[in-house]
């Protein structure tokens, strides 16, 4: 990284200060971590939260489904809000509101109060994470945006790695408490620098909300991630034998539903909003190639790949025997590989262009499924772990790449909405992962137990074939994803893969 990184245009704010364009992004970055790490932290905590609430474990879960179902829901509202009252105040106004969140949410004396709390903290993590990201395309020349975009990835890819560890460790040496407590000084420092960093752009001129395109928007969404996370639920409850089958279809059925729902609705939204002159999405950006290309294979590749964080431990607690200890410092194995390869991911991208490297990055990713469904469960755990560590480091590689050229042909008249649109598909993208990784495990299981499936297949009774069913189809997924990158040219995005000039 050049010390000498700064952003384009807004080069100091009204009262002199420079603001450094590194700090901007490792700011973004630090607050997306904050947010991603809140989405599934609570999972270790849950038997503690229960007992001291007096309800049932699986009662505990409304909490994380309302925080992912508001966070899905208030993206696409913080495109607007920006442009109404500025990307400082919204940034800010974002921490604040999610920092005062955690606080409640440490003090909520019942679920009823807790889960309300971790409503308002979606709110200030739907606002934060587009936004933060927004202030820093906008702050950066397009021939920094690869470094930039670099430093906004890693929190996706360390998040839902250490988030069980961090709140085993904080729950079972401290208590459930300080798994929001620890926000509020971190919020503080945030919101400090957010007000000293953060270019003050002027709003744009005032325009009415698009009520209609943003219902819609919001109705489609939250149906389909509430669907995704009842379907979730059913699924991995059925893979790992603690389901009842009477209840898995029942699940699955309301889980189509909401999400055959979730299609109506988005499609009447979005044939409504292409006869707006001011709607909530510009949904033009799509004519934009590498934007294109990047939300629809990204959307595959980001499916796929978050179904790993998921489908590893279920294979080595319940498929290898391994206890839980055991299988969560395998699968930190993962991380080991997204922060090694991280100082590489630049020059690589530089060196071989983006279409190459996202051809590797898909093609190695799908390797390392297929390594995964095929390996015997006494393989050393030396090679499991290289295996690993190599399997992080494509899909380092695979959403730097991904999240640097979608931005690269979109101007500063477009960004706003592409980076809403981006962020909405993200979100979506990542609960459609363990949705989809739980389902392929549930069919897995109907082969590995002989049924009729197992027999057309002849598969026989294998007590891990439903995860290696998984593991494959999850490399077919990704697979898919060449279907676009392969129709990019050559060249794509050169502008931003090229090598930087001096000075």
């Amino acid at each position: 990284m050049r010390a000498d990184w700064t952003p384009a245009g807004d080069s100091a704010d009204p009262t002199g200060r420079s603001v450094p364009g590194r700090g901007l992004a490792l700011l973004a970055a630090a607050t997306f971590f904050m947010e991603n790490l809140d989405g599934t932290v609570l999972v270790t905590a849950v038997p503690s939260i229960a007992g001291d609430f007096n309800v049932a474990s699986a009662d505990v879960n409304i909490t994380m489904t309302a925080y992912l179902v508001t966070v899905a829901m208030c993206i696409p509202l913080s495109g607007w809000l920006t442009e109404r009252f500025g990307d400082r105040r919204i940034f800010c106004t974002a921490i604040a509101v999610f920092t005062l969140a955690s606080g409640l949410c440490a003090l909520s004396p019942d679920l009823t109060l807790l889960t309300m709390s971790r409503i308002l903290q979606g709110i200030g993590g739907a606002m934060m994470v587009p936004v933060g990201r927004l202030v820093v395309l906008r702050s950066t020349e397009k021939k920094d945006l690869l470094r930039a975009i670099a430093f906004l990835t890693w929190p996706a890819l360390l998040a839902p790695v250490i988030a069980p560890l961090v709140g085993g460790v904080l729950t079972a040496y401290l208590s459930w408490h300080w798994i929001f407590l620890i926000n509020i000084p971190l919020g503080a420092v945030a919101f400090r620098a957010a007000a000293r960093m953060v270019p003050l752009r002027a709003p744009a001129a005032h325009t009415g909300l698009d009520w209609v395109g943003f219902g819609c928007s919001s109705a489609a969404i939250g149906a389909l991630v509430i669907g995704l996370e009842l379907l979730s639920a059913g699924a991995g409850a059925g893979a790992s034998g603690g389901g009842a089958d009477g209840t898995g279809g029942a699940l699955l059925s309301a889980a189509v539903g909401l999400l055959v729902f979730a299609a109506v609705i988005g499609g009447l939204g979005i044939r409504w909003m292409r006869h707006r002159p001011r709607s909530l999405f510009d949904l033009s950006t799509f004519t934009v190639r590498t934007f294109r290309a990047s939300n629809a294979g990204g959307f595959i590749f980001r499916i796929a790949i978050s179904s790993a964080p998921f489908l590893l431990p279920l294979l080595f607690q319940d498929g290898y025997g391994w206890d839980p200890v055991r299988s969560g410092l395998m699968v930190a194995a993962v991380f080991v590989g997204n922060i090694g390869i991280k100082p590489a991911t630049t020059p690589l991208i530089r060196r071989l262009g983006f279409k190459s490297v996202l051809l590797l990055a898909i093609f190695g990713s799908a390797a390392t499924f297929v390594v995964c469904a095929v390996m015997p469960a006494v393989t050393a755990e030396p090679l499991i772990f290289i295996l690993l560590v190599v399997s992080g480091a494509f899909r380092s590689i695979g959403f730097t790449a991904y999240n640097s050229i979608q931005f690269a042909d979109i101007g500063p008249e477009k960004m706003n909405s592409a980076n809403a649109l981006s962020a909405t598909i993200s979100q979506l993208g990542a609960g459609l992962g363990i949705a989809v990784g739980a389902l392929a495990v549930r069919v897995g299981a109907g082969l590995g137990n002989g049924g009729a499936a197992g027999t057309v297949f002849a598969f026989g009774s294998d007590p891990l074939m439903k995860y290696r069913v998984a593991f494959l189809a999850m490399a077919v997924l990704v697979l898919l994803c060449s279907i676009d990158t392969v129709r990019l040219p050559a060249g794509a995005a050169a502008h931003v893969s090229g090598p930087r000039t001096k000075g």
